[in-house]
């Protein structure tokens, strides 16, 4: 018997959420090797949103059945088994809402490709219903938002079943600069399920293993500073972080005006480009959804090309690589598979990189105090804190449980900042404009009429470590993030068994390019390998481990 009132309370204690940091359980063999935790068979494993769609309308299963069986997955998977810890809270109306789909279908109503479909959400991202929106925080734990999001309300509008909220890093990893991806007070630490001590990246840690582990068919994540493409990259999944202002951002608890998005996080390209048409188009609260008038498509699957890469021009960026002698022969069968399908390749390519940081980090200090008390006080009366001020205070009095491995330093360098009218934040935010845009990004494509940006996203993932706090390996997502540009994540193979993810990015408004390509790029090299709830990294699969590419003519 499923129990569909599945709660935080119920899901994970807090003091059970820090005891399970370690490794694992797994069995031991007559020759002493670990076995990896028990995953259970399961009939919609790594089955697509236009395979699940295509059941639904033949009726050889329905939406009910589709979610109870997700539902027990989890179940099974996040407490049991390897214990992933991905998922902070199911929601306790999926059957309900399943059903009632289910009715629309039987009455000719098709709502589109998501009609009937799992998904799943990010816990900064507001649901008006019976669930909690909490960023992960001991603060807003059991505080329900007034309204849906933006986000919420697109995807009810498409059919998707919201089956749950996902785990992330606590505060959208935006609290400490020593914090651990994947951790929060409430949900404790994300796995990775490739090798279930290693880090599952974060923000989105939550969203990016819940769709590598077929807990959903897809799920939705956040962004402000690669928190869509990194877990993506060491989880073995797609993601999207797309233009700023595709996608609304009324109802997501905010980092940075300037920088955070919403995107999709799916097993395939094919799967986030169903999610990303449902989710784009202009949002009345969010002002910069006004610029995606005439640049956002309903429809992303249509760019589904899988000769993508033939005649398309794309700079290959080797000053993000060589950050590990494992990774680089992975990126060198990438480049070769694409010039072997066609791509104009200019390689080297070299485009002027200004130090960011500086400036973009003050920006989103400037941009988090306005925006966090803006979103504090519009929640209800049932919220715990209303204010960045007295959100520090209540982490200093509950210290032991929301700061058991890190601080608050972020938080505290906030609350310094003055307004949005200051000459310091005007001027950082002018300088990331000009050297992430005009002198960047926009100067470097027109130069060599590109039409992507090819690079490392990251990986493979480094072993957690609650003490020291994350160590990440590689990456490039900071220019496209501080544009405010798309940027796509894709599989790029595996080291000892651990994923990588490389990817695509360009110019404001190019996803239906990007699409294109990235999805010919996976068709053409079929990366992704489902994951193996390791206990430690697949030793026997070698320094390396990908399948023969598909040559194309």
């Amino acid at each position: 018997m499923v129990d569909y009132k599945l709660t935080r309370r119920g899901f994970f204690g807090v003091s059970a959420a820090l005891a399970a940091t370690g490794c694992a359980k797994g069995e031991k063999t007559n020759g002493g090797e670990k076995r990896p935790a028990a995953a259970q068979a399961f009939e919609f494993e790594e089955m697509s949103i236009a395979d699940l769609g295509r059941r639904l309308r033949t009726k050889e299963y329905t939406a009910k059945y589709i979610v109870e069986k997700h539902i027990e997955r989890v179940e099974k998977m996040d407490r049991e088994g390897p214990e992933l810890r991905a998922v902070l809270e199911l929601n306790p109306d999926a059957v309900t809402i399943a059903e009632k789909l289910d009715r629309e279908f039987q009455s000719g109503i098709n709502r589109g490709p998501l009609h009937g479909i799992p998904i799943m959400i990010k816990d900064n991202i507001d649901t008006a219903d019976r669930m909690s929106t909490t960023a992960g925080s001991l603060a807003l734990k059991g505080s329900v938002a007034l309204k849906d999001s933006q986000v919420a309300r697109k995807l009810r509008e498409a059919g998707a079943v919201i089956l749950g909220k996902t785990n992330l890093s606590e505060w959208a990893n935006y609290r400490s600069n020593k914090s651990s991806s994947g951790w929060s007070a409430i949900g404790g630490q994300t796995r990775n399920p490739y090798s279930l001590d290693h880090d599952p990246s974060g923000s989105s840690s939550g969203s990016a293993v819940a769709a590598a582990a077929s807990y959903c068919a897809g799920a939705v994540g956040t962004e402000t500073y690669g928190s869509i493409v990194g877990p993506s990259a060491l989880n073995g999944t797609v993601g999207i972080k797309p233009t700023v202002g595709l996608i609304g951002r009324s109802g997501i608890i905010p980092i940075s005006d300037s920088q955070d998005t919403a995107g999709p996080m799916a097993r395939t390209v094919a799967d986030a480009a169903a999610m990303l048409g449902a989710l784009s188009g202009p949002d009345a609260e969010d002002k910069a959804t006004l610029a995606s008038k005439g640049n956002f498509h309903r429809d992303y699957i249509r760019f589904l090309n899988p000769a993508g890469l033939k005649g398309a021009r794309i700079g290959i960026a080797r000053n993000h690589f060589g950050y590990s002698e494992l990774v680089d022969p992975l990126l060198e069968e990438c480049v070769a598979a694409m010039k072997e399908a066609g791509a104009e390749l200019i390689d080297p390519f070299e485009y002027p990189f200004e130090r960011l940081w500086p400036y973009s980090g003050r920006v989103m200090q400037y941009e988090f105090k306005h925006g966090i008390n803006r979103y504090l006080e519009s929640r209800g009366p049932d919220a715990q804190v209303h204010s960045l001020e007295e959100l520090i205070e209540f982490n200093e009095l509950h210290r032991d449980e929301e700061m058991p491995y890190f601080g608050q330093n972020i938080f505290l360098e906030a609350l310094e900042k003055g307004s949005l009218t200051d000459p310091e934040y005007l001027e950082a935010v002018n300088e990331c404009r000009r050297r992430a845009r005009k002198d960047g990004i926009d100067a470097a494509m027109d130069k060599f009429h590109l039409d992507a940006v090819f690079s490392p996203t990251g990986g493979p993932a480094a072993p957690i470590d609650l003490i020291n706090g994350d160590r990440f390996i590689g990456g490039s997502s900071g220019l496209p993030a501080v544009a405010g540009y798309p940027n796509i994540s894709v599989p790029g193979g595996f080291v000892y068994g651990l994923p990588i993810g490389v990817s695509f990015w360009g110019r404001a408004w190019s996803e239906p390019k990007l699409i294109e390509i990235a999805y010919s790029f996976e068709q053409t090299t079929k990366f992704r390998r489902p994951p193996k709830y390791l206990p430690d990294p697949d030793f026997s699969l070698g320094n390396k481990f990908y399948p023969a590419i598909v040559k194309r003519g």
